[in-house]
């Protein structure tokens, strides 16, 4: 049981004392960066390869280290922050254009470029696994040498960007191996913010992932329906943009069916709302009523209490 809940709900202590703050005014909310992630899948035909249970694709995913400040001890995806100076250098594309990236992802074409190359960049940053090619239909082999290790870690410390590693590797990015699956925004009363998107992606043939993330301690191969179980039993720690994704990937029989399924997916953004009704928190998450929750108030609300029970 995490954080005294049934379910393995990731809620940290603060958050009461933020959101009162918030709803009195004497908080102001800081600016979501912008972020993706992957849900790298693979098709074992025997479901996770810890357990060998379930049915369809295996998704990566690893454990935040529990000394980290944010989520620590969760279980997420590989991911990270945009870096602006992919936003409008040339890189090689391959796949839909960044008009059409643009309007799936409600940004304008810069901002697309940058979402994608954060996906890409992120997942062979943490997993290893990079998502391009000497030619638009063709992808990298084995990227465990020393002169890729060397590059990957210039990636990470950001002394090299993305862009500049593709065109210094004569590299294709291959926006067509993505599908946007959803997107998440940090509420506003949480000190690290982050607009996040979430996509979809198949393992390479002759690619394999490994441990490469500082955040990480483990990783795991694991159907979304044996991860979700477990969350479900409190045994593994999530965030609930997590666990909804998960949730989604549940019916997918494959890796090539849920990429498929992305262009169909809702990339309405999802944000927390809290509201302080009869003395009690009620924190909410819109269109995902499993991760609402009532959290008593220390500070019994007042006839003057700003929030008046409507969002904050």
């Amino acid at each position: 049981m995490a954080n005294g809940q049934a379910n393995g709900q990731w809620y940290p202590p603060e958050w009461p004392d933020r959101i009162r703050a918030l709803a009195a005014g004497t908080l102001t909310p800081v600016t979501p960066k912008r972020a993706a992630t992957v849900m790298l899948l693979k098709d074992t035909g025997s479901g996770t390869e810890s357990t060998g249970a379930g049915a369809g694709p295996a998704v990566h995913m690893l454990r935040r280290r529990t000394s980290m400040a944010f989520a620590g001890g969760a279980y997420a995806y590989p991911g990270g922050g945009v870096d602006p100076r992919d936003d409008d250098r040339a890189v090689g594309w391959a796949g839909p254009t960044r008009a059409w990236w643009a309007d799936r992802l409600g940004v304008d074409e810069a901002g697309a470029q940058a979402i994608v190359c954060a996906a890409v960049r992120e997942t062979y940053e943490e997993a290893g696994v990079l998502l391009a090619g000497p030619t638009g239909d063709s992808v990298v082999g084995d990227t465990t040498g020393a002169d890729w290790e060397a590059d990957r870690a210039a990636l990470v410390d950001r002394e090299l960007s993305f862009a500049e590693f593709l065109d210094r590797r004569g590299l294709v990015l291959r926006s067509d191996l993505l599908g946007a699956w959803a997107r998440w925004i940090t509420p506003e009363f949480e000190s690290r913010r982050y607009d996040t998107w979430f996509f979809v992606a198949a393992l390479p043939a002759g690619q394999r992932t490994r441990n490469a993330s500082t955040e990480a301690d483990r990783t795991v191969w694991i159907t979304p329906a044996d991860a979700t179980a477990g969350y479900d039993k409190g045994e593994l720690l999530m965030m609930p943009p997590t666990v909804a994704t998960l949730r989604g990937l549940a019916g997918c029989a494959s890796a090539a069916e849920a990429l498929a399924s992305a262009p169909g997916r809702d990339m309405t953004p999802v944000l927390a709302r809290a509201r302080i009704v009869d003395g009690e928190i009620v924190l909410s998450w819109p269109g995902h009523e499993e991760f609402t929750k009532h959290v008593p108030s220390t500070a019994p609300a007042t006839p003057t209490d700003p929030t008046g029970g409507a969002p904050v």
